[in-house]
């Protein structure tokens, strides 16, 4: 396993705890009581949500590419 190989899970595991995060920011009350407001739920959440889809998709990507490469 390469070092490229082990920044790409890292990435993926912190884009799966970093999206979880997010969508338990988005339940949580005080997130609801912001959407009753502004109807959104607050831009610490959807950030969460954003950049945990992106490090995620990186990291799965940086993960298939290399496993594809080795063959």
């Amino acid at each position: 396993m390469n070092t490229n190989q082990i920044i790409s899970i890292g990435l993926l595991t912190g884009g799966i705890a970093l999206l979880i995060f997010g969508i338990n920011a988005a339940g949580s009350i005080s997130s609801e009581v912001s959407e009753v407001f502004t109807d959104t739920p607050t831009d610490k959440s959807m950030w969460m949500i954003v950049g945990g889809i992106i490090l995620a998709v990186m990291g799965a990507f940086g993960t298939l590419h290399f496993r594809g490469s080795r063959a």
